[in-house]
């Protein structure tokens, strides 16, 4: 798959993109990232992509023409790219911005199956509206805060994306564990040593809980669904409202939570 990133910052994505696991799926060009400097698009001497809003008010816009002249430049590229034979799937235009739809696993998973994408990366005060009208497909916004742009937010979206392509990750039930892969949230894990010692002026050990120790795969298992039901009870019942209107409970999970305390429930 092929992202397209428009960006007046692209020296931001180098360093993510070549380190940890991830950097599998781009060096393998599984996710292949391909960076615009929209300064290039400008039409002046000075490169400038950005001017006063009309109306009055704080901060600057970001011009639509050199906008438009790069997602072209994009699209071309993009055909250009094109295997012989191949089909032509339009890419998503997607623009980070607050007021776009939250993103989630499910949007992740939707994506990483897909042809890749355009990512318009902001900054100031935004883009010109008549810009993102003719052209975006779909708004994503991390969460109910403000960014100064929109790289950390195409940064969060090519990780996750990456981390679910084939091999990019040592085991391949990895991803398939994360929290939010089955609508709740990921159970604790334990590693080396078996007994933690108090640190010093404590004198509590905490070992790893025993079940994890016994080697009775059925009771880890249920062990880590339940942890997982408890924890997401606790902090996202939401999730867990969602994940009863989809059917995605057992019995034996129904029977877990009803005996949960009432403070959880």
């Amino acid at each position: 798959m092929r992202f397209d990133i428009l960006t007046l910052f692209p020296e931001l994505f180098g360093p993510h993109m070549s380190q940890g696991v991830t950097r599998r799926a781009f060096e393998s060009r599984q996710v292949d990232v391909h960076l615009w400097q929209l300064r290039d698009f400008a039409s002046d001497n000075y490169r400038r992509v950005d001017d006063r809003p009309f109306g009055g008010g704080p901060g600057m816009v970001m011009l639509a023409e050199p906008l438009e002249r790069a997602l072209a430049a994009a699209k071309v590229a993009r055909v250009e790219a094109l295997a012989d034979g191949a089909v032509d799937t339009p890419p998503a235009i997607i623009h980070f911005s607050p007021t776009g739809r939250r993103m989630d696993q499910a949007l992740v998973q939707e994506l990483a199956r897909g042809p890749g994408a355009v990512l318009l990366c902001g900054r100031y005060e935004g883009m010109d509206q008549r810009f993102l009208d003719r052209h975006v497909t779909l708004e994503i916004s991390l969460g109910d805060f403000v960014l100064s742009g929109g790289e950390l937010p195409a940064l969060a979206l090519l990780d996750a994306v990456a981390r679910l392509q084939d091999g990019v990750l040592g085991d391949a039930q990895s991803h398939v564990q994360d929290s939010f892969s089955d609508g709740l949230l990921d159970c604790p894990h334990y590693s080396r040593p078996e007994v933690l010692t108090g640190l010093p002026g404590q004198t509590e050990d905490l070992p790893v809980p025993a079940v994890l120790m016994s080697g009775h795969h059925a009771q880890i298992a249920r062990w880590r669904r339940e942890r997982s039901l408890e924890l997401t009870q606790r902090r996202r019942p939401d999730l867990i409202l969602a994940a009863r209107a989809a059917g995605r409970l057992s019995k034996a999970d129904e029977r877990f939570l009803a005996q949960l305390p009432a403070e959880v429930r």
